[in-house]
């Protein structure tokens, strides 16, 4: 779940359109977030993020929150957190005194623990550009409204946080199947690209000769570690991968299309009804 909210963000992230919308910048050069919840969805949401490119500068949890506007490293607060069981002193950021850690100015936000946590009552103390979903319902429709006309946005639950359904989708594939992920192709495509490398230098000797001795072609570390194809873990995040962005492309498209500025919830929505409709359609069954 944790590595799909950093795909739903990613996908927008990197889109110019929505960006340009909310006034923020593409890409994640530059970006802080804070994260609500440092459980397994918000400790794998942090790594991600990080890893690519941006600033982690605050971290609530249930008996006490962090805050560094200069930076927190994930790994060394997730040792800290098995060692102690808490967040709450370590060293590598400053304890949180203010009204609410959510309220901080930072470009993304992602309550990752509980369900109505952003409402009526404190939406427009929310300062994020962007917020990630990645808990079931954390903000009321009321608050979405207020959210939205202050110019967030908002990346839905029913998107962003769907990683991990996802991939148990593509655990019961493989039950189905019982064989495993890229164990029928594993000996082949290893054996294809020594061939592919056999290939290359004999066309290279008999281009520029032997004088010198055989042109040996050496693989690269990171050729040689994908010589055998992709592993099943390797499959397993390119699935997860492309289902994010397929589905982030469907949602922006649809968004345009009807006018819906930044209301993404909205676009999901109706891109998720389409669906339902088409397979009961598909299936022959009829609507009054």
């Amino acid at each position: 779940t944790g590595r799909g909210v950093f795909h739903g963000l990613d996908n927008f992230v990197k889109e110019p359109h929505f960006m340009n919308m909310i006034g923020a910048e593409v890409g994640w050069a530059g970006k802080s977030y804070i994260v609500q919840g440092f459980g397994n969805v918000g400790l794998h949401t942090c790594r991600y993020l990080t890893r690519a490119g941006a600033t982690c500068i605050g971290i609530a949890e249930w008996d006490g929150s962090i805050f560094n506007p200069d930076g927190i490293d994930p790994k060394a607060l997730e040792d800290y957190k098995i060692e102690h069981g808490t967040i709450v002193g370590f060293p590598g950021a400053e304890p949180y005194t203010g009204e609410n850690l959510m309220f901080e100015a930072c470009d993304i936000l992602v309550p990752a623990a509980m369900e109505k946590v952003i409402h009526k009552e404190n939406a427009h103390k929310i300062k994020a550009k962007i917020i990630g979903e990645a808990a079931n319902g954390p903000i009321t429709p009321a608050g979405d409204k207020i959210l939205q006309e202050n110019g967030c946005l908002i990346i839905p639950d029913m998107y962003i946080n769907a990683g991990g359904v996802t991939v148990s989708y593509f655990e019961w594939l493989k039950n189905l199947n019982h064989v495993s992920y890229g164990r029928l192709t594993f000996k082949y495509e290893r054996e294809s690209n020594y061939h592919l490398l056999e290939s290359v230098q004999n066309s290279l000797e008999k281009r520029f000769g032997r004088v010198g001795g055989p042109i040996p072609v050496t693989p690269s570390e990171e050729f040689s570690a994908r010589m055998s194809g992709a592993s099943e873990k390797d499959i397993v995040h390119s699935g997860l991968d492309y289902s994010m962005e397929r589905t982030a492309k469907g949602i922006m498209q649809t968004a345009q299309q009807m006018n819906l500025g930044i209301d993404l919830r909205t676009a999901a929505y109706v891109n998720s009804i389409s669906k339902i409709f088409t397979t009961y359609r598909s299936a022959g069954l009829t609507y009054n």
